[in-house]
């Protein structure tokens, strides 16, 4: 029944947006009931939007969420691609999680099935939600349960935006909050789990209940087992290979087992039983036979870091071997490693030529950073410190830091705490890497050691990327230096360049163009392609060029030109193919030859509007048969003729059909056609030129005829 205006349902709305936490815990501990999901939390946007921020969690995600706590928006996980894509985000199993989230498996090497919901109302996105199965579940979701999830995030989305209605939206806490079912008794859901339950492990880790024959076998009073985990009160459960079961158990939502010793000859047996509120461990004596057999047991294993402490290094670890260039490193610090801590800002200092010098910062008011560029390394700063001592430093107040560094200029970027890093890498010291809190931050001994491994990979990936990036400038330049640095002015004709190297690797590249006055009223413009990407494909670009250029000279006719150049590359013996477009332009009579050596198509626009594909016989790429002939055509050049040439990098993008591509290029010609050259080639390059990836060079040449 729809309801009348009044004060009332007002009042309820404004009521329930006050208990907007407390109804989206409500959903949440539904979900297991509902979904049969064991684990799960929602995720909701930053002020800013550049960030998912972790608001709540159900079952055991809390724990095993650390290294998303925060995420930047660009970082490839499914509640990203989910509040992005604003659909639901399906992953079902280990293997298509690694294939595509390969960051997630490695940091969660788990059998587990996972879906991701965008919370959308309107034109509002607010964040996702996150759900988890057990390994048992079906590859794929079923009609139903697709229903249900997103029934349930309807429900969410309708909660969180009468919250941000009211003026209460639901925002994240210091840490996120477990929508936890208060009324689950250990002792109750135990035997649930289990026909003869022994102790219970709650959802984050610690031992809620022992039973008198648990805490026998395990040789510790029960008082001293509650509430501790057991990798912590028990010295001999300290192998982290230990707590992986537990999280295997807890993550894939299976029993698992595992036999342990403890000191000094009791082998015990441990079976995990999880649900989406805890383990109950079934803990029995273990008949293990002794490994020499004289009665002699294995020594008990060394301490080591906890695996959440490794994974957490594993995922940001591997998100640092996707940076490319310094700005990639800078990138990858910025919006994947310093969210994680909760950081607020991020500085990379090198040291170059005695100075510690800027390479990147993020997070930073604007023109602060830059005037610490060029600090000599004699300076006493905690920066220089760090860049000439490899011990780091950790500042969890303003006030540690201006105790030990009282003339630090620093001070005024408004931060509260800071970690440097030295960044080691070969055993040399090329800078630091500061991460800066806005807060006061205590870095417990299990975040030292993570930030100071992180050191090390951060270094590692700049002295990579500092390679990428010389040999990219290096490469540049020298394609660069092969390409006509300005094409001739031509009476009659108006031309038009454009050229992108690929940004897939650093090598110089084997496209080239190039207009050449052949005599006083005729010129050649000529397109090619040498195959690769490598400097023996510059190097025959190089070579080719010049030939044509050569041939073109002699004033010999297109299907000549091509014919020669052919032959050489045959007498170069190198395995190398090429393809190459050829016209001769008369200026005079306006008209062309044209030959073709497997090269993609030129394109033309007449003065009538048209854009179409010119159709030459083609001849087979250059160095594949020494003998082969290329046929020439003559087309007309009336005033407002323009002729298009191109390389297959234009046309060549993963997932596109080049035949459809082409055509979409006439397409653009025929609405563009009579706009200025410039322009038109803009158009013609489209969203290629925007892309962050290409796996090919693109050429570009435009000649347009016009009256002299």
């Amino acid at each position: 029944m729809s309801r009348g205006p009044s004060s009332e349902p007002a009042h309820g709305a404004a009521e329930e947006a006050g208990r907007g936490p407390e109804l989206v815990a409500q959903i949440l501990r539904s979900a297991p009931e509902r979904l049969g999901a064991h684990m799960g939390g929602l995720y909701l946007l930053s002020d800013d939007r550049q960030l998912l921020e972790l608001v709540m969690t159900f079952g055991a995600a809390r724990q095993f969420t650390r290294p998303w706590q925060h995420v930047g928006m660009t970082v490839p996980i499914p509640v990203v691609d989910a509040t992005r894509g604003g659909r639901v985000v399906w992953v079902g199993g280990a293997e298509e999680m690694a294939r595509r989230y390969p960051r997630v498996a490695v940091a969660m090497p788990y059998s587990f099935c996972l879906a991701a919901v965008p919370l959308v109302a309107g034109s509002t996105t607010y964040g996702a939600l996150f759900l988890l199965w057990p390994a048992t579940h079906p590859p794929e979701l079923a009609p139903r349960e697709r229903d249900a999830l997103e029934l349930l995030a309807r429900r969410l989305t309708e909660v969180l935006a009468e919250a941000a209605r009211a003026g209460r939206p639901v925002r994240p806490g210091p840490v996120p909050v477990v929508a936890e079912n208060r009324s689950a008794d250990p002792f109750t859901t135990m035997p649930a789990r289990l026909p003869e339950g022994m102790c219970d492990i709650d959802l984050d880790g610690r031992l809620a209940a022992v039973t008198p024959a648990a805490a026998e076998l395990l040789g510790e009073p029960v008082e001293k087992l509650l509430g501790g985990r057991p990798w912590s009160v028990l010295r001999w459960l300290r192998d982290p290979v230990y707590e992986y079961h537990y999280r295997a158990a807890v993550i894939g939502g299976q029993p698992t087992s595992f036999v342990a010793l403890r000191p000094p000859d009791r082998w015990l047996s441990f079976r995990l039983f999880p649900d989406a509120s805890g383990v109950t461990v079934q803990i029995v004596a273990a008949d293990v036979a002794r490994p020499d057999g004289q009665g002699e047991q294995p020594a008990e294993r060394a301490v080591h870091t906890r695996p959440g402490a490794l994974y957490h290094l594993l995922h940001l670890a591997s998100a640092l071997t996707e940076a490319i260039s310094v700005q990639d490193v800078v990138t990858m610090v910025s919006e994947q490693i310093l969210p994680a801590f909760g950081g607020q800002a991020v500085a990379v200092l090198m040291a170059e030529g005695g100075r510690l010098r800027i390479a990147g910062h993020r997070g930073y008011p604007p023109g602060l950073v830059d005037q610490f560029d060029g600090t000599s390394l004699s300076e006493s700063t905690p920066g220089v410190q760090a860049s000439t001592n490899p011990v780091p430093a950790f500042f969890e107040t303003r006030a540690e830091l201006e105790r030990l560094y009282p003339d630090r200029h620093e001070t005024q970027d408004g931060m509260a705490a800071w970690a440097y890093l030295p960044l080691v890498t070969s055993r040399r010291l090329i800078g630091t890497c500061v991460l800066a809190f806005a807060e006061p931050h205590h870095f417990d001994t299990e975040e030292r050691a993570v930030l100071t491994s992180l050191g090390g990979l951060i270094a590692q990936a700049l002295d990579r990327a500092r390679l990428y990036d010389t040999k990219l400038v290096l490469a540049h330049g020298l394609q660069e230096s092969l390409l006509p640095r300005a094409l001739p002015v031509v009476p009659s004709l108006e031309v038009s360049a454009r050229y992108l190297p690929c940004t897939e690797d650093m090598d110089v590249g084997g496209d080239f163009y190039d207009l050449i006055r052949v005599g006083q009223d005729s010129v050649a413009v000529v397109i090619g392609d040498v195959q690769g990407h490598n400097v023996n494909a510059a190097a025959l670009m190089g070579q080719v060029r010049t030939a044509v250029r050569a041939f073109a000279a002699a004033d010999a006719d297109p299907s000549t030109v091509l014919t020669r150049t052919n032959r050489l590359l045959a007498d170069l013996d190198t395995s190398l193919l090429a393809s190459c477009t050829y016209f001769c332009v008369d200026l005079t009579r306006r008209e062309a030859w044209l030959a073709n050596a497997g090269h993609p198509v030129p394109l033309l626009y007449g003065p009538d509007g048209r854009a179409r594909a010119l159709e030459p016989p083609t001849g087979v790429v250059l160095n594949v048969d020494p003998a082969a002939e290329y046929p020439q055509i003559r087309i007309d050049l009336p005033i407002g003729t323009t002729l298009v040439l191109y390389t297959d990098g234009l046309i060549d993008a993963p997932g596109t059909d080049p035949d459809q591509a082409v055509a979409g290029l006439i397409a653009t010609l025929a609405r563009h056609g009579r706009d200025p050259l410039d322009r038109l080639a803009d158009a013609l390059i489209g969203r290629a030129g925007q892309a962050d990836h290409r796996t090919d060079d693109i050429a570009l040449l435009l000649v347009r005829s016009v009256p002299r």
